[in-house]
């Protein structure tokens, strides 16, 4: 069966029948009907009618390399072909997954040499958030299991993913967080700096929130903060420089675990391997996926710092893993994704060139619209506060109705990007070039433009 062989109308009503989707209304995608996304090329998509779209959001914040990528459809067909499955139990591993291991300990921050591997990046939380504690109570220290996270804060959609983040709407609907998990203020100056506060006073006061809750509760009973580098799906807040420094040296004071989750920005997105370089920071544990594999495969690989795995290997069984961990197929792709990111310069390409043209774009083609507020933007990671009132930083109501209005705009003129919140969100393939970047901002201007004359309306 072939979906040629179904017209458009035939998919949505299928897809309307059976399938239930991720973060979604269900009864206003069914009346509207699905959007069907049938191939790929290069920086962009393609739906059933033959629409092309730019892909600004990578898929999903993770096709790195773009799309219709030989070299990683061969490496999964000739690992399929020679082992399609074996399991990592039993005293077991196959090739892929070890030679993966070293690979990313080579390209990791310094001091992080060990993998844990799973499938999505809520399952890599999953198990940073029972290794740490495991960690603590091997050291003798079981009541230090208190983690600190940030409201707004996104690390999966798992019931300890939720609970790590700090996703109101998310919590409302769990009926029961994972205990002792506390949030504090995130580091976003446009919304919570107060006046006349410069953006390197503001970033040290967003860490000292973290040492507050560390103090609060007592710094024995506390296992670990995490936090995004650069949050993500929370709408790209970018950090002030000061703050990843002070909240390392807040954690090493306290002796409190580093968590980052690069789910989002490892890879290559801000222009270094992982975003733990661009801070110049060494954290005890790093979760990823998503451009790991540039989502050819489901794939995620928690990075454990030195620390953490000298007593892990001392302390017997750790009573954890998945099915998948380890997938010799999923693991052959990542080499491959990873030998084309480094061979072609991706990484390099984002800091030295598209990044700053990036950049420039933004703030010389877009910062000036009179829906924008802010624009802001690390590598190839971006986001656009849609206003009422730049001076003020007055919203429309209700809240998030402004960006969606863009976002659709976007969509219908061949753009695709997202809209959370207020804010609008590019992240975009890791190939794109100067002449898609102009592309991207032709677009979204005149997405700009349609939107304004519709709010005015309204």
């Amino acid at each position: 069966m072939t979906y040629q062989n179904f017209s458009l109308k035939q998919l949505q009503q299928i897809d309307a029948a059976h399938h239930l989707h991720p973060f979604t209304d269900h009864k206003e995608l069914r009346g509207a009907g699905s959007r069907i996304i049938t191939r790929a090329k290069g920086p962009f998509i393609y739906d059933s009618e033959g629409v092309e779209i730019l892909d600004g959001m990578a898929g999903l914040w993770c096709v790195n390399v773009g799309y219709g990528r030989d070299e990683l459809a061969d490496a999964a067909y000739a690992q399929m072909k020679e082992l399609p499955y074996y399991n990592s139990f039993f005293k077991c591993s196959t090739p892929t997954p070890v030679l993966l291991s070293k690979r990313l300990a080579e390209i990791a921050p310094k001091g992080v040499s060990q993998v844990f591997y799973g499938s999505s990046g809520s399952e890599a939380n999953d198990t940073a958030l029972r290794l740490v504690r495991h960690f603590w109570t091997l050291e003798g220290k079981q009541e230090k299991n208190r983690i600190i996270s940030r409201k707004n804060a996104y690390h999966g959609s798992t019931v300890a993913g939720t609970s790590l983040g700090g996703m109101e709407g998310m919590h409302s609907q769990l009926g029961g967080a994972v205990p002792n998990i506390v949030h504090v203020m995130m580091p976003y100056a446009y919304e919570l700096a107060l006046p006349g506060e410069s953006d390197h006073d503001f970033g040290l006061r967003a860490a000292k929130a973290v040492e507050d809750a560390i103090l609060e509760a007592g710094a024995e009973n506390v296992a670990a903060f995490i936090g995004e580098p650069i949050m993500g799906a929370g709408g790209v807040k970018i950090p002030p420089a000061s703050y990843w420094p002070e909240v390392q040296r807040i954690c090493r004071k306290h002796d409190v675990l580093l968590m980052l989750d690069e789910v989002i920005t490892g890879y290559g997105r801000t222009g270094e391997w992982f975003a733990a370089d661009y801070y110049g920071i060494q954290p005890d544990t790093i979760t990823t996926a998503k451009a790991l594999t540039s989502g050819y495969q489901p794939l995620s690989a928690l990075l454990v710092g030195d620390r953490i795995a000298a007593t892990l290997v001392e302390g017997g069984e750790f009573y954890h893993g998945y099915t998948y961990s380890g997938h010799p197929v999923a693991c052959a792709v990542a080499i491959a994704n990873l030998d084309i990111i480094a061979n072609e310069g991706l990484v390099e390409r984002v800091k030295n060139e598209t990044g700053p043209y990036f950049a420039k774009a933004l703030q010389e083609r877009i910062a000036g619209h009179d829906l924008v507020g802010e624009v802001r933007s690390v590598g190839l990671m971006g986001g656009i506060e849609i206003v009422k009132d730049k001076a003020a930083k007055e919203r429309y109501s209700p809240a998030g109705s402004a960006a969606v209005t863009v976002r659709d705009h976007a969509i219908a003129n061949g753009l695709m990007l997202r809209a959370t919140g207020d804010t609008m969100i590019l992240s975009p393939p890791l190939i794109w070039t100067r002449d898609t970047i102009d592309m991207c901002c032709e677009r979204l201007g005149k997405a700009l433009d349609l939107a304004k004359e519709d709010l005015r309306k309204a």
